[in-house]
């Protein structure tokens, strides 16, 4: 029978006899840099004695001009009472730990992994750089938040389609394009084929069709397997009367599908119950409705419209220029009708409709063209947007902080304004990037721009950046 190894509580060296002498410190700065970045010698209250830099880019940051300072005040303010721990234990019996603190160091914080133990009267402290690591950490983090943003839009993108799937008004089918099985049905595909809610998943497409129709049913969904445009085959449904079939294919997950769209045959004469009320929704939705000629006069607007526009009714609004509201004079309106006559559709477009008493409403217009009498029409929905909780409009007297804004002035403000404004918003952007680059050291901001300090204060005070007090870096 095997016996267990004993294990020794304090592993270390046996013979003594063998054991070098005193170091040299070149031996001793070689030795510690196979274990560490960096090492101080402390005294027992904590003053660095020494330092051996074997991290070039640490040096770089000032680490061996740090002799003769205390160790405790190279530190950041919230790791200096990491410090006054890691020198109580160093002089405790027990194995001593590995604590990480972050240095103040000329340009930006240093992240250090130290630990401290007695060598004879003094401490030795071994450090090493975790910048490393911490950039590795930080990309891991944002990794896992994009990850997790993408996780929630795709469960809002899945929600979203599901609530479209379940209350169309179409018939639906999912299909299994191998076994021929339904996957998923909607609730009109139920209501539909009088069946009771769920009873059609598992069952084979062709059991909605009257028998004499299955193999054309099989058929169709065979080509519809290699043709996308296939027109709807006519079929007789199992419940019901005839109806149009059509179906396409799509793949998820490496797995065939096929959605199928059932119209019964009376579904035309089904939609004609809905047209008698069309015209009194689009008079009473509350988005403005507005629809003109190819010359943009107004041939019929809605209640909405007519309230937006200041008018007194429908009859004053026929026959005139839409242009005498919508945008601004000579620019938006334009826009749009070449965007319409270019694309066929325009969406959500940002401009102002001018009433005709002179108030002024911020609008969102959405525009449509279609066929009238050989000619053309436009449709425009517009919605106000005025009261939406969004950044207040830049005033004239305010400084612009963003392209966004910007681009506002346009039409409020001359170009020669424009650029001059725009110039002064480089600037500011530029300052707050070397701010944020130097860790808020104006000092090495003023280096990073190519500027004096006294011109990086005078900048910082115009753009409002910060203030001056003595002593700044």
């Amino acid at each position: 029978m095997n016996k267990p190894i004993a294990s020794s509580a304090k592993p270390a060296f046996t013979k003594a006899d063998i054991l070098p002498g005193s170091l040299s410190a070149g031996t001793a700065a070689s030795l510690l840099a196979a274990v560490g970045d960096v090492a101080f010698i402390l005294s027992s209250d904590g003053t660095i004695l020494d330092v051996a830099v074997t991290q070039g880019d640490l040096a770089n940051h000032g680490f061996a001009g740090w002799v003769g300072e205390p160790w405790a005040e190279t530190m950041t303010v919230e790791s200096r009472s990491k410090v006054g721990e890691m020198l109580a234990a160093a002089g405790t019996a027990g194995a001593p730990r590995w604590r990480q603190v972050n240095h103040a160091a000329a340009g930006g914080d240093v992240p250090v992994r130290y630990l401290v133990m007695t060598l004879g009267e003094r401490l030795i402290a071994i450090g090493r750089d975790m910048r490393g690591a911490a950039t590795v950490q930080q990309r891991l983090l944002q990794t896992q938040q994009s990850l997790e943003r993408d996780y929630i839009r795709l469960r809002q993108a899945e929600t979203r389609y599901r609530l479209l799937f379940d209350m169309a008004s179409d018939a639906v089918l999912i299909v299994d394009a191998d076994t021929r099985r339904i996957r998923e049905a909607n609730p009109a595909a139920h209501r539909l084929l009088d069946a009771a809610d769920g009873t059609l998943v598992g069952g084979p497409v062709h059991a909605i069709v009257a028998a004499p129709d299955r193999d054309n049913l099989v058929a169709y969904l065979g080509a519809a397997e290699a043709a996308d445009d296939l027109a709807p085959v006519a079929v007789r449904l199992a419940h019901r009367g005839e109806a149009q079939v059509s179906a396409r294919l799509f793949r998820q997950a490496r797995q065939p599908l096929l959605i199928v769209r059932i119209d019964p045959a009376d579904a035309a004469a089904a939609g004609h119950r809905y047209d008698a009320t069309l015209s009194d929704v689009v008079e009473r939705m509350p988005d403005s409705f507005v629809l003109v000629d190819r010359d943009l006069i107004v041939l019929t607007a809605n209640a909405a419209f007519v309230e937006l526009a200041e008018m007194p009714s429908i009859e004053r609004v026929v026959g005139a220029r839409l242009g005498s509201w919508l945008g601004r004079p000579g620019i938006d309106l334009e826009l749009i009708v070449a965007q319409l006559r270019e694309h066929g559709a325009v969406r959500n477009v940002a401009t102002i409709l001018r009433g005709t008493a002179g108030a002024q409403a911020e609008i969102e217009v959405s525009g449509v063209v279609a066929p009238m009498n050989g000619s053309e029409c436009y449709g425009f929905t517009i919605r106000h947007v005025g009261r939406r909780l969004r950044q207040p409009p830049l005033a004239l007297t305010d400084a612009p902080r963003s392209v966004e804004q910007l681009t506002e002035l346009v039409g409020r403000m001359s170009l020669k304004e424009i650029v001059r404004e725009s110039t002064d918003l480089i600037e500011r952007l530029c300052i707050e990037a070397a701010l944020t680059y130097t860790s808020d050291n104006r000092a090495s901001a003023a280096e990073v721009l190519g500027v004096s300090r006294q011109s990086l204060y005078s900048k910082l005070h115009r753009h409002g950046l910060g203030n001056l007090v003595s002593g700044d870096n």
